[in-house]
């Protein structure tokens, strides 16, 4: 066996329960390929064994005594960025801290474990033991600190765009798609639109509890509005719809309108919301008026209905590698030639608008 096959993903648990730190460690080291090589109850000591030890990921617990996850991960993503998966209260109430450090830097997050035993428990240590070791193969640089100064230019810009250009192309819908880094990718791309830009729907990977909040976070930042979908919503030029995290999101028509159409029927490559499920329905309702972007994320949901969206005839964009945190999704619709173009994430925001005006 060679030394890179040997070699294993080292982890460092910080947890203030002792608990939840004998839980994680049972359930990461179960897995040949992870090698758990120290636990922390605070920042404090987390800082020296990572000095020590230099693991590869960082699970991080939110709430603790002394200095909070969030306080640390700032700390550490600005001196040392490393992969994070931080270990979050799946409740609305945990919704606005975990999307800060996602914001902030983290790669993913998990919910805080449950020693339930039987398959609960066997269910929680396959997602962390994913979660792990994508975060061991992400891109942590890929944000780098926004320059307001070129972000206000930028939005100028396309403002300008948008008052020069005549119309939008009748029945133009612009589809999205991400999962693990797609909360901030999905940010950077809504807050760059203008007032008055296409319609945008969006399927990120999310917790129920989370997606209302994280619509929220997206619309207080951008001049568009931005909403948490609704059955039956109308759809309309300059807003954004986000599907809710346990439905899947589908373009439907209804005469000369588009609208949002929301059901719960069994998840698509192991998601609701899919994202095969949203560029499917716009394949049926849109075909080539539509543009279908996929951002970054954890496996291939959405590269096999971006290449039908280019069948189509619809215009197909995958986020490039170097600016993906997880070059999962877009990077498998590249390798099936479902993109017909693939940009850094700065330019998607542009490209949507020059491809929505006629």
């Amino acid at each position: 066996m060679t030394d890179s096959a040997a070699k294993k993903v080292k982890v460092l648990v910080v947890d203030d329960s002792a608990l939840i730190r004998a839980l994680l460690n049972e359930v990461l080291g179960s897995d040949q390929r992870i090698d758990v090589v120290g636990s922390a109850c605070d920042p404090y000591e987390a800082r020296e064994l990572i000095k020590q030890l230099s693991p590869d990921v960082l699970t991080l617990d939110i709430e603790m005594p002394r200095m909070n996850g969030i306080a640390f991960l700032k700390n550490l993503m600005r001196l040392r960025p490393m992969p994070v998966v931080m270990i979050s209260t799946l409740t609305q109430e945990g919704a606005p801290a975990t999307l800060e450090a996602l914001e902030l830097g983290a790669v993913d997050f998990v919910p805080k474990p449950k020693n339930e035993g039987g398959g609960a428990l066997a269910r929680y240590a396959d997602t962390i033991i994913e979660k792990v070791l994508c975060a061991a193969g992400a891109n942590v640089l890929a944000r780098t600190e926004k320059n307001e100064h070129s972000f206000v230019e930028k939005r100028n810009e396309f403002a300008q765009l948008v008052q020069q250009a005549k119309q939008i192309k009748p029945g133009f819908i612009c589809a999205i798609g991400a999962s693990t880094g797609g909360t901030e990718a999905i940010k950077e791309v809504v807050t760059s639109l203008p007032v008055g830009g296409p319609p945008v729907l969006i399927t990120q990977h999310i917790p129920a509890v989370f997606s209302a909040s994280f619509a929220r976070r997206v619309d207080q930042a951008s001049l568009v509005k931005v909403y948490e979908a609704e059955h039956g919503q109308k759809i309309e030029q300059g807003c954004v719809y986000i599907a809710p995290g346990d439905a899947h999101l589908r373009l439907q028509k209804i005469g000369e309108h588009y609208i949002c159409h929301l059901s719960q029927d069994d998840p698509i490559n192991r998601h609701r919301p899919s994202v095969e499920a949203l560029f499917d329905s716009v394949v049926n309702c849109a075909g080539a008026k539509s543009l279908g972007v996929l951002l970054t994320g954890m496996g291939a949901d959405g590269a096999e209905a971006l290449m039908r969206m280019k069948e189509s005839g619809a215009v197909t964009v995958a986020q490039d590698e170097e600016s993906s945190v997880v070059w999962g999704m877009p990077g498998a619709a590249v390798k099936l030639g479902a993109a017909k173009v693939v940009l850094p994430l700065d330019k998607i925001g542009r490209y949507i608008l020059t491809q929505a005006f006629s």
